[in-house]
């Protein structure tokens, strides 16, 4: 079921509830292909992924997430790891880059994803076996959705962008 961007980028919603069943293999691989075709600073690609599929993993991994143990219904959680060594001031928005990828292919295949942001660093890495030189940037559950919810409202464009000077209005 592939869409074109625009549609998955309008599409996309945080799914917090999932349908037990596995991600196939091939659908994995083009979700994290998108992640690697991701730009990065210099096209140093400061990242790592670490697909947490077991069962068992899944549970402690979303409990390091504050708790969020809806995660741990979906199919896989993807963790983003950022490597400060590879690119010290860029990997934080490089690894963000290359998860928005994978999320937006996620959503065009027909899955449901949930930013997190909210996690106990240091419990994760050591879940994960993270690299002490490296750092867990954020993480995504990637199934397949049992909630379809709806858009939520977003600022006015006269709002969040300026025509040639920030403060000037957009027509």
């Amino acid at each position: 079921m592939a869409k074109d961007t625009i549609s998955a980028i309008m599409e996309r919603r945080s799914v917090r509830k999932y349908v037990d069943k596995p991600i196939p293999e091939e659908d994995l691989k083009t979700i994290l292909e998108a992640g690697r075709q991701a730009p990065s600073a210099a096209n140093r690609q400061p990242w790592h992924f670490v697909v947490v599929r077991d069962p068992e993993q899944k549970k402690k991994v979303a409990e390091a997430c504050s708790d969020q143990t809806w995660m741990a219904a979906a199919g896989v959680i993807i963790a983003g790891i950022g490597k400060p060594s590879v690119n010290e001031k860029w990997y934080p928005v490089d690894v963000a880059i290359a998860m928005q990828n994978m999320i937006l292919a996620a959503t065009a295949l027909g899955y449901g994803t949930c930013w997190i942001g909210a996690f106990d660093e240091q419990q994760v890495a050591r879940l994960l076996g993270v690299p002490g030189d490296c750092k867990v940037v954020a993480l995504t559950p990637v199934g397949v959705p049992d909630d379809h919810p709806e858009a939520r409202p977003r600022q006015p464009m006269s709002e969040f962008a300026s025509l040639d000077r920030y403060g000037e209005k957009m027509e």
